[in-house]
């Protein structure tokens, strides 16, 4: 029904472009970049959740932080800059559809945490960084970072299309020189990558999933990379691992987002702004063809996909619980996230736990801490897969 409608409005002929503003600011009344305690602190306020990374660059000292992307017009070094460790600013376009915000150090400072936080009710986000002293020879070893954002191959081979069991998308979050979350010596990049490997292979083993991983080592990978990533392997399914970490509050156990109503009514017009229209929808070329064609017929896949990706993500709070996985009081949440916004398959976030709290800290360090979320999340997928081709005849229908 999707690919009848969308040849009736390819036929039509190009509909009037829409005008749609995808560029994140940021407010300086509620950000810094400031001393606090002998540590550096960069507080960004934006308008709205963006993908980006950081790391730092020696001769001379600084801190890099990229995003896609950030509209820096009118603000000025003094609107953020508080002193000290922080000398000076810079606003860049390293290049098309890429911002940059580089902080000029007067000492050696080190990467100690990181993290976005998004304000479910408002959209808005908030990018926290902290460095903390270190010394030359330290920052040197850890400084650098890479320029190839080109678009990495799926990390397994995709399946046919025509054939084969379900394709379950397997996305550990972060990587490279993003590295997420940061606590007690342990970076959500690393933890998550783990994580997924053994998803992936508790998915294959099973023999009737295949798993394709968006990345299966320490890469930086684009949050429109991972869905080109889900979109090129036919996936059925979507699954982002994440950790997070709080500044306050003693959060802990697994939770599972899905895109919130606010995020819906702004998915399509976002993804049509910066995709390829050949990147759209699975199995549609939309190349030539204005943002409103291709936001309606997102709009149509999506009828869908966000049933089936609420049902998966009520199918794995119920696995994780059965496996006996921590999980957390408030166990099912939405968010404007960017890696869910895809139209054509199922997608979902899956916060496995707090690297702010000891316990999923150490749950998340180790195999067997991992084992129960890993069994969990299999249950869940392969009950979801089964549901949903029982749904298949009266969808056809």
């Amino acid at each position: 029904m999707i690919r009848a409608l969308a040849l009736l409005l390819l036929m039509a002929g190009p509909l009037a472009a829409q005008d749609f503003g995808a560029l994140a600011r940021v407010d300086p009344t509620q950000s810094r970049i400031a001393d606090a305690g002998g540590d550096l602190v960069v507080d960004l306020s934006l308008s709205q959740p963006v993908p980006y990374r950081v790391f730092t660059l020696d001769n001379p000292m600084r801190l890099v932080v990229e995003f896609r992307e950030v509209d820096w017009s009118g603000l000025q070094p003094a609107d953020l800059l508080r002193g000290g460790l922080a000398t000076d600013l810079g606003f860049g376009v390293p290049r098309p559809g890429w911002s940059s915000l580089t902080v000029a150090i007067a000492a050696p400072l080190a990467l100690t945490t990181a993290g976005l936080r998004v304000d479910d009710l408002t959209g808005r986000a908030a990018l926290s960084i902290r460095l903390a002293p270190t010394d030359a020879a330290s920052f040197a070893a850890a400084t650098g970072g890479s320029l190839d954002r080109s678009l990495p191959a799926p990390a397994l081979t995709a399946p046919d299309p025509d054939a084969g069991p379900p394709v379950i998308v397997i996305d550990p979050g972060h990587g490279g020189v993003d590295p997420g979350a940061l606590r007690g010596g342990v970076k959500e990049a690393d933890l998550m990558l783990a994580l997924g490997i053994e998803l992936a292979d508790a998915l294959n083993r099973t023999g009737r999933l295949r798993a394709v991983l968006t990345r299966q080592a320490d890469d930086f990978v684009p949050l429109e990379a991972r869905m080109t990533i889900a979109r090129a392997a036919r996936a059925d399914a979507l699954i982002s691992l994440h950790a997070d970490a709080l500044d306050e509050g003693g959060a802990q156990g697994a939770s599972v987002y899905t895109l919130s109503a606010e995020g819906v009514d702004r998915a399509s017009q976002r993804m049509a702004e910066r995709h390829e229209r050949g990147d759209l929808l699975a199995g549609l070329d939309l190349t030539g063809q204005d943002d409103r064609v291709a936001t309606v017929l997102m709009d149509l896949a999506r009828a869908q996909t966000r049933p089936a990706s609420d049902q998966l993500a009520q199918a794995i709070v119920a696995g994780l619980r059965q496996s006996g996985a921590r999980v957390n009081t408030r166990a099912r949440r939405e968010g404007r996230l960017a890696v869910l916004n895809a139209a054509d398959f199922a997608s979902v976030l899956v916060e496995a736990g707090f690297l702010s709290d000891a316990g999923d800290r150490e749950t998340l360090s180790t195999p067997q801490g991992r084992a129960p979320i890993v069994a969990g999340l299999t249950t869940a997928i392969l009950a979801w897969v089964d549901a949903q081709a029982a749904r298949a005849p009266l969808l056809r229908q």
